[in-house]
């Protein structure tokens, strides 16, 4: 069996480590250093890197870890890199034999063009596509993109666990409570992550059956997101496009 535990980088990122019998996987390495000490502290050796999306906070680190620890990089297909990857499409399997675990490679535009994320074993690994109470910003892709590629990942076992990029849980909920302050299933969770924060601990992860219930970019088919965005009509791609411009400046 595996462990999984998040590496804190920069403000609010963490680096996602799965590890087992003295090897490792790491999820987004937007800096080298917190890894290298984690694998110093723990005996471990890297052995794979898999990366989102290009944004720099995300892929920072993989050039000074390829060249100290050979750990083999596995990128989207359809994004540029300059460090040595193996390209990923939607479909792929990639085996991480130390772990053992195998994760599909699934195709989310909206934040980018090119973002991908992975599943296996009921585990999500999403980078800036779907967050804990809220999703990515559109850097580069439409709102239709991006509702596209959420309701994907909505669509995958409720017991699913998140692992996002970000530790934007609170901000995110204190929206989601703004757009649906009735919502005893968002009450439950503000109290849940504020104790969870005050220890100094991750909010993270989820869980899709958490998200279906409190994220309102999941809920843009329900009556009161609809309300709330000032779009009096059932169709969740403007709503989506309403509260992903309001979440912008909130």
């Amino acid at each position: 069996m595996y462990d999984i535990i998040p590496i804190q980088a920069f403000s609010d990122n963490y680096i996602w480590m799965l590890h087992a019998h003295g090897q490792a996987a790491v999820v987004d390495p937007g800096d080298a250093e917190p890894v290298l000490q984690q694998l110093a502290a723990s005996g471990l050796q890297l052995q794979t890197i898999l990366i989102t999306h290009h944004h720099n906070d995300h892929i920072g680190g993989v050039e000074r870890l390829q060249h100290e620890t050979g750990a083999r990089v596995y990128a989207p297909a359809r994004e540029n890199y300059a460090f040595t990857h193996q390209p990923v499409h939607e479909g792929d399997q990639i085996e991480l034999d130390f772990l053992p675990l195998s994760l599909t490679v699934l195709e989310v535009p909206g934040h980018t063009l090119g973002h991908v994320a992975y599943y296996g074993a009921k585990l999500l690994f999403c980078g800036d596509t779907l967050f804990s109470a809220g999703c990515g910003r559109l850097f580069e892709g439409t709102p239709a993109q991006m509702l596209d590629s959420l309701n994907k990942l909505a669509a995958l076992p409720a017991e699913t666990a998140v692992y996002c990029t970000h530790e934007y849980t609170e901000h995110n909920l204190k929206f989601a409570r703004q757009l649906d302050p009735t919502n005893t299933a968002l009450l439950a969770r503000q109290a849940q992550v504020a104790q969870l924060r005050q220890q100094g601990l991750p909010s993270l992860p989820s869980t899709l059956a958490i998200e279906r219930e409190s994220n309102p970019f999941l809920r843009c088919a329900s009556p009161a997101i609809q309300q709330a965005s000032g779009i009096h009509e059932a169709n969740p791609l403007v709503v989506f496009t309403a509260i992903r411009e309001m979440r912008n400046h909130f």
